[in-house]
Parts: C-alpha cells; structure tokens; sequence
C-alpha cells in the first residue's frame, strides 16, 4: 500500500524533533554549537570556547560599567550571556531561567487587578512626592542657581 510517502520520508517521520526529543517546547538542545569541524579537534575546540568566554566576558563587563553609567547595561549583559550559551550549557541554563522569568513577569504585569494595584501604588506615591516637594517650596522657597549671592 502507497501513501505516498518514500522510504526517507517515513524514516524521517519517526525521528522526533530535537525540541521533543529534549523535552524541550520549542528549545534547542544544550550543548556546543561550534561547527563540527571545530568539534572534531580537541585543541581547536577548547581555543573556541576560550575565545567565547573571552569575547562574552568583555560584553558582560561592559554591561555591568554601563549599569551605573548611561547605556543599555542589562541589555549588554544579556546579550554576553547569550555569547556564553552559544558554547556552555551553565550559561544555556541561566538564559533558559532569565527568560522564563521574565516571560512570567511580563504576563503577570498583564493581569488586570496586578495593573491596577500598579497605578494605584503609583498614584499614591506621586501624591506623597507632590506633598514632601510642595513642603519644601513652602519652607524654603525656590531659589535659582543663578541668583545666589556670595556670603
């Protein structure tokens, strides 16, 4: 009986996709993704994954300078971390856990009462702020840099 379907494609239709094979939805397995090539030489491949730690270590420690400096900071340290787990399973693992969470977060930022409780916890906090500024100006008065005399 013809399906309609060659020999390699029933081969192919029992091999499972590697995300199902990991038990992974959607999520490339963990592991090395230097060429194969690399993979084959033992020196070659550990030079790579020097190179790797290397280069997504100076990405990490820009980001980190950039945190209190003005720049992207944890964009930068996301993206040497995305460098890492191009070759480390530890670093596949911690972006696998960043983006889980923050998926999560994202969809609990979404729910309507967390929304609310938001804006209201925003609201009030705005109000005290207004309230200790217009304390201030009361007291002290508002004073520009440019009429200061010398004492």
């Amino acid at each position: 009986m013809n399906t309609g379907r060659s020999e390699s494609g029933k081969a192919a239709a029992m091999v499972p996709d590697r995300a199902e094979a990991d038990g992974a939805q959607g999520e490339q397995a963990l592991g090395s993704r230097a060429p194969e090539f690399v993979k084959a030489r033992r020196m070659l491949h550990l030079s790579w994954q020097v190179g790797v730690f290397v280069v997504g270590l100076a990405v990490v420690v820009a980001g980190i300078i950039m945190l209190p400096l003005p720049g992207p900071g944890w964009v930068v340290i996301f993206a040497g971390m995305a460098i890492w787990a191009t070759e480390f399973v530890w670093a596949q693992l911690v972006l696998r856990w960043t983006k889980r969470k923050v998926t999560e977060a994202a969809q609990r930022a979404l729910d309507p009462r967390v929304r609310r409780r938001n804006i209201a916890l925003t609201s009030v906090g705005l109000v005290i702020i207004a309230a200790i500024a217009g304390f201030y100006l009361w007291k002290f008065g508002l004073v520009m840099p440019w009429e200061i005399e010398d004492q």
